[in-house]
């Protein structure tokens, strides 16, 4: 018997099989999950998305875009449709135009710190909303988000205010679901190469930095991202909500470089 024998839940923001959603994903299937998926509106991307669910079996692969009310809506209702309820739902959606997430915050144009807080932020609180609406009680929302949250990352520029922003949305909508016994969590993953890590400025570099600083002494791999996700959504974790957590290697609880310094005397880093 696997801990999600029986459950149902929705993914939203697979990329490519190398996206955290994904990791978390093939974690959910191996415990007994049943998934639903989303894309992003356009054939080609649709086909993307469908290379991985449908060998699952999965029986819903629907278009969204998350600025748009009516989609998100259409997402959940199919979601009652082929499944009745559901138990979960993973959040894994954010963006940037290239020109803003390049630039530092000064720089920054006002639409694009618009669009990005808006996709990578508040559509968290729109999709919770029509989820709500369909979910079973004890049922479990999860989010990405990322340390450049907390501090400030060299390179991740307006990403990093977006998931302050996402981080604190969290601990809100956990507030709002609670007495529908609906839990939200945030699960802030170290350096992991995927398609969004790639446009963030310096990313190789955090790595090597990461992996110098960690307390392990290394990085994360994606089994253990997806195992924590899997967590999180899972009854295990049923006393847990408005939290982040950590996925790093402990890099976070750092206030010093630690062991960086004498791997930088050494030329390692």
């Amino acid at each position: 018997m696997g801990f999600f024998d029986g459950k149902k839940g929705v993914i939203l923001g697979v990329a490519n099989d190398f996206s955290i959603a994904w990791a978390i994903s093939q974690k959910l299937v191996e415990q007994g999950a049943e998934l639903g998926f989303t894309h992003l509106p356009g054939e080609k991307m649709r086909r993307r998305v469908s290379k991985l669910s449908e060998p699952l079996g999965s029986k819903m692969l629907e278009s969204c875009d998350v600025q748009k009310d009516e989609d998100i809506a259409a997402v959940f209702a199919k979601a009652k449709e082929v499944y009745g309820s559901i138990d979960f739902v993973l959040h894994s959606i954010a963006f940037a135009p290239l020109e803003d997430i390049k630039n530092p915050v000064l720089k920054c144009s006002r639409d694009g710190f618009k669009m990005a807080m808006e996709i990578s932020a508040y559509s968290l609180a729109a999709v919770s909303k029509y989820a709500s609406e369909v979910m079973n009680p004890g049922g479990s929302i999860l989010t990405l988000t990322y340390y450049g949250g907390e501090r400030v990352v060299s390179g991740y520029n307006v990403m990093g205010v977006c998931k302050a922003a996402l981080d604190m949305t969290v601990r809100y909508l956990a507030y709002d679901l609670g007495p529908k016994n609906i839990r939200v969590n945030a699960l802030s993953a170290g350096p992991v190469k995927t398609l969004a890590a790639s446009a963030v400025g310096e990313s190789d570099k955090l790595a090597g930095l990461y992996e110098a600083v960690a307390p392990l002494g290394r990085n994360i791999t994606r089994e253990e991202v997806g195992s924590a996700g899997m967590f999180l959504l899972s009854d295990m974790a049923s006393g847990i909500t408005g939290e982040v957590l950590h996925v790093d290697a402990g890099y976070n609880i750092m206030g010093s470089p630690g062991r960086a310094v004498e791997a930088a005397k050494e030329g390692k880093i």
